[in-house]
């Protein structure tokens, strides 16, 4: 056997933290290939697998009191089901621009089904109907 002039202790760690580096690597690679999809506000047919998860990016800016929801008639729930919001972290916006939220969904299974976002500030009955209101409407095809 060929002496390599490294211990055999030494040559097992180092084995060791390089199987660890490529690990990490795949794992970072994996991440981002099943990483949830982001659609915007524009994408308003919006095609998927059951069990996928999925964002829906939509501007916002707290400061103007306004915020969004998921508004009537609600998305069929044998379809469609909300899984939480989250707003972006990219550092401070510039001024007056606001900052991203992210609404996500997941896939239940396969059929069809209309999702409606109301930006409203009381977002009670007639929010539709507020000044400053907006909405966006996408069709979720889930198959």
């Amino acid at each position: 056997m060929e002496n390599s002039g490294i211990p055999g202790g030494s040559r097992r760690l180092v084995i060791v933290v390089a199987i660890a580096a490529l690990l990490i690597a795949l794992h970072s690679v994996f991440s981002q290939l099943s990483a949830p999809e982001v659609f915007d506000a524009d994408d308003t047919e919006i095609a998927v697998s059951p069990g996928d998860r999925f964002s829906v990016k939509v501007s916002d800016d707290p400061a103007d009191g306004y915020r969004w929801i998921i508004a009537e008639p609600r998305p069929d729930p044998a379809v469609l089901r909300a899984a939480g919001a989250r707003v972006s972290t990219g550092g401070p916006p510039p001024a007056g621009t606001g900052t991203g939220r992210y609404l996500a969904f997941e896939a239940v299974r396969p059929g069809r089904t209309d999702l409606r976002l109301l930006r409203c500030r009381r977002c009670g009955t007639g929010a539709a109907d507020e000044r400053g209101a907006r909405s966006l409407n996408f069709r979720v095809t889930v198959g």
